[in-house]
């Protein structure tokens, strides 16, 4: 039995959470960020990590920072064997790695070396991959660097969206953990370097993102809906009026027409909202207008119609 330390955040971080827990191992604590205020009221409320650790009675820790000297020795005092993160969301200086004797290790939703950084499961589906995956990997001081202990790939449907995806990886990543947990029994785990050749990065996402192109084709615009659902997401303007783009379906059609870019080619209650991309059309499945609930295309096109011809965005 190994004495490990968990470092994690959002709804992402439970299932690894879970994995310790079962795996027969010592869970001594979990760190967490702290706080923050949520929700209308802006009332300070806790992660879903640390709703889970207060539930199950284990030991909270939240520093703003948790690079500090007094958080590297409050660290140190606790003498894990293994810390284990999971989107925790603050950068481990070196000193804090080198407190537990048998490493840091992380769960990352991506297939490794691709898509190192803060958003690979958005990122992975804006860019239409076919696959994604959990890598379980040793940290290091640099972005998603350290060798790979074990990597486990998932398929990417056609019109999954980020949160689906998302719910779908952190149940492997429970697995993949529980697999990669039982490697440490005797020791430090093996691990294979990553080929730096290979790597791609990915920022974090920024509500800004969520304004649509249409000069894209619609690939492009169905994927980057897909990956920025169900956050920030994706929106266009109607007259002035702001529409959320909340799901879209590829046309596979041609227009009659050569029509404009973010030109409303169809609009009726049988057919939907189509729209032009750059290439090729796209049907608007699932929209918000402001002020109103989400709806598919066809119940909004009933009370509120938009005009073909209509040329959307800014």
């Amino acid at each position: 039995m190994i004495d490990i330390l968990f470092m994690g955040t959002p709804e992402f971080s439970i299932a690894s959470l879970e994995a310790i827990a079962d795996s027969g191992n010592n869970l001594i604590g979990v760190v967490t960020q702290p706080d923050r205020p949520r929700g209308r009221g802006k009332r300070l409320s806790p992660s879903p990590v640390k709703r889970w650790a207060l539930k199950e009675d284990i030991f909270v820790f939240q520093p703003q920072n948790i690079n500090t000297k007094d958080s590297v020795r409050l660290l140190s005092s606790l003498e894990p064997d293994l810390i284990v993160t999971a989107a925790y969301g603050q950068i481990l200086s070196k000193a804090v790695l080198e407190i537990p004797p048998l490493g840091c290790i992380n769960v990352h939703a991506s297939l490794l070396p691709k898509y190192r950084g803060a958003a690979p499961i958005q990122q992975a589906i804006i860019d239409g991959e076919k696959e994604t995956g959990i890598t379980i990997m040793y940290m290091e001081e640099g972005m998603d660097t350290g060798g790979i202990i074990l990597q486990r790939a998932i398929s990417i449907g056609p019109d999954e969206n980020a949160g689906s995806l998302h719910d779908r990886l952190a149940i492997l990543g429970k697995e993949v953990l529980r697999e990669s947990l039982d490697l440490f029994k005797h020791g430090r785990a093996d691990a294979t370097k990553q080929d730096d050749c290979l790597a791609t990065y990915c920022k974090k996402i920024d509500k800004s993102l969520g304004e649509i192109d249409w000069q894209m084709s619609n690939h492009n615009i169905h994927n980057l809906v897909r990956g920025l659902s169900p956050w920030p997401g994706c929106f266009t303007f109607y007259e002035g009026e702001r529409l959320k783009i909340l799901e879209t379906r590829i046309v596979e059609r041609q227009a009659s027409k050569i029509k404009a870019p973010g030109e409303i080619v169809q609009s009726d209650t049988s057919a939907g909202l189509i729209v032009a991309c750059g290439h090729g059309l796209i049907r608007l499945k699932n929209i918000q207008g402001e002020g109103k609930r989400a709806m598919k295309d066809t119940t909004y096109l009933m009370g509120n119609p938009l005009t073909e011809g209509t040329i959307l965005g800014r």
